[in-house]
């Protein structure tokens, strides 16, 4: 699913009025001992809330791919960027918010279900294009991915069936390539 800049990404106005909107960043960081501890550190020494964060290895086996999701006015979104790009293993640093992406996540739902309500669940998985991944006497467990608004809708669909747990990835997101770029 394809995001773009949107009333969805603002947020009320934080101090000074400034508007506050979920921004998703694309770090390229080298894949060494501590990459990942020094970027979390980061926020946590800045007080900036992580809403989200995937890391994983990317086709170049020395380097990670990071994607957060975090929220802010301009001007903290502008600092965050700065501090992340002085981290010693950050290779690039990209703000895909005000980009064409392409973004995922995935959630594993494990759901009480019964002889009687198993019919419906697996027809509420069909209807989200998730799977049946795990199958018990009294549970069924369900694998989605999609954008965070699906995996939100296919939540509250299964929550009257009494979710008992969930495992989401956050979101993985990709700056889409139009024809003819380089």
């Amino acid at each position: 699913m394809a995001q773009s800049p949107s009333a969805s990404n603002r947020r009320s106005t934080g101090p000074g009025n400034e508007s506050r909107t979920k921004h998703t960043i694309a770090v390229l960081v080298e894949n060494k001992f501590g990459a990942f501890n020094r970027i979390a550190g980061l926020f946590a020494a800045k007080g900036y809330n992580i809403e989200s964060l995937s890391v994983g290895p990317t086709e170049d086996e020395t380097v990670s791919r990071m994607t957060i999701v975090t929220e802010g006015g301009d001007q903290i979104i502008e600092q965050i960027i700065k501090q992340l790009n002085k981290v010693i293993d950050t290779i690039k640093v990209v703000d895909l918010t005000f980009e064409s992406f392409v973004e995922r996540e995935l959630v594993l739902v494990k759901i009480h279900s019964t002889a009687d309500t198993r019919s419906e669940i697996m027809q509420i998985a069909e209807i989200f294009r998730a799977k049946v991944v795990d199958i018990s006497q009294r549970t069924l467990t369900l694998e989605a991915t999609g954008s965070r608004q699906k995996v939100d809708a296919i939540i509250k669909m299964l929550k009257p069936f009494t979710i008992k747990e969930i495992a989401r990835t956050g979101r993985v997101a990709l700056k889409r390539e139009f024809h003819g770029e380089v």
